[in-house]
């Protein structure tokens, strides 16, 4: 495949793995990284997206990561999205989400507008999925737990834009993970390229006409890749091949003589990135319309004591539609098809569970909040004892006036909240998410 490049990829793999952070530009400002204290630099393959130059340093545990300020993300995944270019107010949908880098990198360009649809399979990774969203204050997605087949069935035809980041055999892990290595063989890779395809069937009949998909992975082989897009145009008439509109990377290989697979993207490690493929297909045939919610004309109860709630907590009007769903009241984005049946997990925002007589508000809600919509904050440093202390799980002490519940930030980013009365903020940072 590189020929004369071999010997340079061969010394490239002898090299430590790259790795990256993402900054999150809906909580923290891509302009002011300085603040994260992190050896970074600029990477090619993202507007947000950086080297960390560092092979020992623990990011997991850094304030800023729990207030959702950044994602950690290989440098070469984050091209996949930008090749996919979600503009704000479409509709999206990432078909193969879990763990959530694409997703979050998604929904920073929409800016919360428009609606992103993250799914995943794998019940136990999907719950990764929606930490992650949680995590990184996303407002207008919809998390599921689907086969792709079922969401052909409910949303045919409903989104501008389809990302496939498709499982693979993981070549471009060989250097950052010894699993992938041990779970490779010929076999595998082909049993892949079938289920590539069968997945991107799916992803066609969820795209309306004129929409655009992008089907990606992170493996160098020919028959997971440039062979994968050859079969599918042959069954697909209806889509066509785009230029990817980056320059990152390199041209795909000739590998038809029908199209033209050079207008695909590889980068391998010698490009600067771990390895990921990428190509870009639109949507020309027929199309179907899914249904959108429409607002409630009344409010029970508890959506009410919802909003009652929110505007308790926030100078904002809510941003969704409040709606009760079982023992819990959520912010539903406007743009939310009709759901029934499709595995779903989270729409929106969880507001808050529904407690005799009143709602408790979620980690979630406050996750979403931006520091000037917040009535009452206490915004701490980074490395103020008290904000480790609360991301302990440790009570706090606040300035006395503060009442009611109330934001915790770190210098200005919101990572959680409390319930201040007396001086004390009486901590509601959830267990599973506390520091050690």
């Amino acid at each position: 495949m590189l020929g004369t490049e071999y010997a340079a990829f061969e010394a490239c793999m002898q090299q430590p793995h790259f790795r990256g952070i993402r900054v999150n530009t809906l909580k923290f400002d891509v302009n002011h990284c300085e603040r994260l204290g992190l050896p970074i630099r600029k990477c090619p393959f993202s507007d947000s997206g950086f080297y960390l130059d560092s092979d020992e340093m623990s990011i997991g545990n850094s304030p800023w990561h729990h207030a959702g300020a950044f994602y950690s993300q290989e440098p070469s995944a984050m091209s996949a999205v930008t090749v996919l270019n979600p503009q704000p107010g479409e509709r999206v949908l990432d078909m193969c989400a879990a763990p959530g880098g694409k997703s979050t990198q998604i929904a920073a360009l929409l800016n919360g507008e428009g609606l992103l649809w993250s799914n995943e399979y794998v019940r136990k990774r999907a719950q990764i999925l929606l930490s992650n969203v949680e995590r990184m204050g996303i407002r207008n997605c919809v998390v599921s737990s689907a086969h792709p087949d079922r969401l052909a069935e409910g949303l045919r035809g409903f989104f501008d834009c389809v990302l496939v980041d498709a499982p693979c055999s993981g070549e471009g892990m060989f250097r950052r993970d010894p699993q992938a290595v041990a779970d490779w063989s010929p076999e595998h890779s082909a049993t892949c390229a079938v289920r590539q395809l069968a997945i991107l069937d799916s992803a066609a009949k969820c795209l309306r006409d004129g929409g655009v998909l992008v089907y990606s992975t992170c493996t160098f082989s020919f028959r997971e890749n440039e062979d994968v897009i050859a079969s599918f145009l042959d069954s697909h008439p209806e889509f066509c091949l785009e230029p990817c509109g980056v320059e990152f990377g390199r041209p795909g290989y000739d590998r038809s003589d029908k199209y033209d697979l050079t207008l695909t993207r590889r980068i391998f490690p010698m490009d600067g990135g771990e390895g990921h493929f990428a190509a870009r297909l639109r949507k020309t045939g027929e199309c179907f319309d899914a249904p959108v919610q429409t607002a409630a004309a009344r409010q029970n109860d508890d959506e009410k004591r919802a909003a009652a709630l929110f505007a308790e907590c926030f100078h904002v009007a809510p941003y969704g539609r409040i709606c009760r769903i079982g023992e819990s009241c959520y912010l539903l984005p406007e743009l939310m098809p009709d759901v029934k049946g499709l595995g779903v997990l989270r729409g929106g925002v969880l507001l808050g569970d529904i407690m005799k007589n009143r709602i408790e508000p979620s980690h979630a809600l406050f996750m979403a909040a931006h520091a000037e919509e917040c009535k009452g904050i206490v915004s701490l440093s980074h490395d103020s004892p008290a904000l480790a202390a609360f991301l302990h799980g440790e009570e706090i002490s606040v300035d006395g006036s503060l009442k009611g519940y109330v934001a915790v930030a770190c210098e200005g980013t919101v990572t959680g909240f409390g319930k201040c009365s007396g001086g004390r903020l009486k901590n509601r940072y959830p267990k599973g998410l506390r520091t050690l």
